[in-house]
């Protein structure tokens, strides 16, 4: 029990967080880091599939928690926010739009690119990440799943 809670408030107990590590494990598996030759890896804001201009702090929470279990299996992450050169709109994260990965990619040497979207429906939010090779934009790695849309979620989607 931490902090007096119990159940969830155990970050190794969390729903959101312990999918969201064994989806970056599934996703990584079989991925070679030699393939990558040590370049970066970007992780782009994960945006709303209806409003993919736009995010929310789930998008944003699982970007986060994507980046931090990429770096721990040994993937060279690479951090936009400390860099000046990218911009970031309050509001929408480092969202990287199609349009945009090459360019940004390209900028920071990147082999490879996380994007992915999430769709909320009645019970459940389904989210959907890809590996993207930067070189040629083939999808080197996929991996789908469902969060219970509960409390919590159901805060994150709505940014309150």
């Amino acid at each position: 029990m931490l902090g007096g809670t119990a159940g969830f408030g155990d970050p190794q107990r969390n729903p959101l967080i312990v999918s969201s590590k064994k989806a970056i494990d599934a996703l990584s598996e079989g991925v070679e880091l030699r393939s990558l030759s040590d370049a970066p890896v970007l992780v782009a804001t994960i945006v709303n599939v209806n409003q993919l201009s736009r995010s929310a702090p789930l998008g944003r929470t699982l970007s986060e928690i994507y980046a931090s279990q990429l770096a721990n299996l040994g993937f060279n992450v690479k951090e936009l926010k400390l860099r000046g050169d990218v911009f970031i709109q309050e509001g929408t994260g480092e969202l990287l739009l199609s349009r945009e990965i090459r360019d940004i990619a390209q900028t920071h040497q990147a082999a490879a690119v996380l994007v992915g979207t999430y769709a909320q429906a009645k019970q459940n939010v389904y989210i959907s990440i890809k590996l993207v090779r930067v070189a040629d934009s083939r999808i080197v790695s996929s991996y789908d799943y469902a969060l219970p849309y509960e409390a919590d979620i159901q805060r994150l989607v709505a940014g309150n």
